[in-house]
């Protein structure tokens, strides 16, 4: 966290997630700037478990200044969402929110720090409203002193919290060790252990130290670790507008742009769902989950009816993933039951994956969709043609690869007419109020 002036010190924070800590403060340290910050990962936190998305903005983007933070009332009022830098006079807006709005019991952080001051007096309010604090994604540097003063304090699994030594920027913008005897008075007062708390202010001013979630709730910093449908959704707390749901959408399903291609409005279309939900309350898990069904339904309108060379590849690429070893296999199995759609629209696919299923898609669309070849027909129609039935949920790896190697072992057409129902199997007859409804904020 940053110390002393209000003026020029401000937080840092890891904005590459494939990229080390180390090897960002080692960026840090050769030439960035006070108008040249990082610009932390903003998005979704996979609720499937599969890793945290790769950021929307270049992690390098420049500002002449920082914005004013982000202070928001979420949905129902009982939420305050809080993102970006902690600038001057923050906490005398979120004390404004606060007094309009006496049924707030929560507060949403994510931040990659800012003043100290701020940080401080935010977590002064917190503590004196009784607020509980919630980490869905990142709060780094000053935003720590602000968490920690929660009545309860939640964090996502894949949250990162970040520490560091304070500091204070000298003359010609030099930074300087500061005292962190206020920091450490705040984090042991808040509970923190007293060896997590020396660890923290050890670490250099342009290094940070993110511990995983389950260290946080043994050290005290944490209450403990929620799932994704606890709290309402905050992927888009930085700013809720089509664009950036877009590029959410677009992060978590890459495949749509391609799809888009031949069916303009299909992303623009879920990203009003996206949007429509957020600012209900929805939960991140509902919201993804929703996303990827109608991405998944989208590659099934655009796929079913493609000619039999593109559904012969198709297969392949099924094949392809679900061999041993493959990133994400046991749920890409699973996922198969629901047809390719489901499995395209998954975020477990790696990087030759994606490309070939891009390259698969776009000669799928190259024709108009009057040119395509028509998919079979559903129900009695698929069983007498001698065709096999869909696998369904829970068949396993081992059934897939089989019931897929059989299809492409025919001639081409007949290979094409015996993957239809594996790679569209009919919808199963069921009721999902809780995709197509706006969820209560809880």
């Amino acid at each position: 966290m940053a110390a002393g002036s209000r003026r020029a010190v401000r937080g840092v924070a890891c904005a590459a997630i494939m990229l080390a800590c180390a090897g960002m403060a080692g960026l840090w340290r050769t030439g960035l700037s006070e108008t040249h910050r990082p610009v932390p990962a903003r998005g979704a936190v996979d609720p499937l478990g599969s890793g945290l998305k790769p950021p929307i903005a270049d992690p390098l983007a420049t500002a002449p200044d920082a914005p004013a933070t982000r202070i928001t009332l979420g949905p129902g009022g009982r939420d305050i969402r809080l993102s970006g830098e902690l600038t001057e006079g923050a906490a005398e807006r979120l004390a404004r929110l606060l007094d309009d709005h006496g049924a707030v019991e929560r507060l949403h952080l994510t931040s990659e720090g800012g003043l100290v001051d701020e940080g401080t007096a935010i977590g002064a309010l917190i503590a004196e409203r009784g607020l509980v604090t919630y980490v869905p994604d990142y709060c780094v540097s000053a935003c720590t002193l602000a968490f920690v003063r929660g009545r309860e304090r939640w964090v996502l699994a894949e949250a990162r919290l970040g520490f560091h030594a304070p500091y204070e920027t000298g003359p010609f913008g030099v930074e300087v060790a500061a005292d962190s005897a206020p920091e450490r008075a705040a984090y042991l007062a808040a509970g923190l252990t007293a060896d997590f708390v020396d660890a923290a202010l050890a670490v250099r001013p342009d290094d940070l130290m993110i511990p995983d979630a389950e260290t946080l709730v043994r050290a005290g910093v944490a209450t403990g670790i929620v799932a994704a449908d606890r709290f309402p959704d905050s992927t888009l707390d930085d700013g809720a507008d089509p664009e950036r749901a877009r590029a959410a959408i677009l992060r978590d399903v890459p495949l749509l742009d391609e799809i888009e291609a031949g069916a303009p409005g299909t992303v623009a279309a879920v990203a009003a769902w996206y949007l429509d939900g957020y600012r209900h309350g929805r939960s991140e898990a509902d919201a993804f989950d929703g996303i990827r069904r109608r991405a998944a339904d989208a590659i099934t309108r655009s796929l079913g009816g493609a000619e039999p060379a593109v559904l012969a590849d198709l297969g392949r690429r099924i094949l392809r993933a679900t061999e041993r070893g493959h990133p994400g296999r046991g749920r890409l199995c699973a996922a198969a039951g629901e047809g390719v759609g489901a499995v395209l629209s998954r975020p477990w696919l790696d990087k030759a994956d994606l490309a070939a299923a891009r390259r698969i898609v776009s000669r799928g669309l190259a024709l108009p969709p009057p040119e395509r070849a028509r998919p079979l027909p559903e129900g009695p129609a698929r069983q007498s043609a001698g065709i096999m039935p869909p696998l369904g949920q829970g068949r396993g790896c081992s059934a897939l690869r089989k019931a897929v190697s059989a299809a492409l072992a025919r001639p081409l057409p007949e290979a094409a007419q015996a993957l239809q129902p594996l790679l569209f199997p009919a919808p199963p007859a069921r009721s999902r109020p809780a995709l197509e409804a706006s969820a209560q904020p809880r």
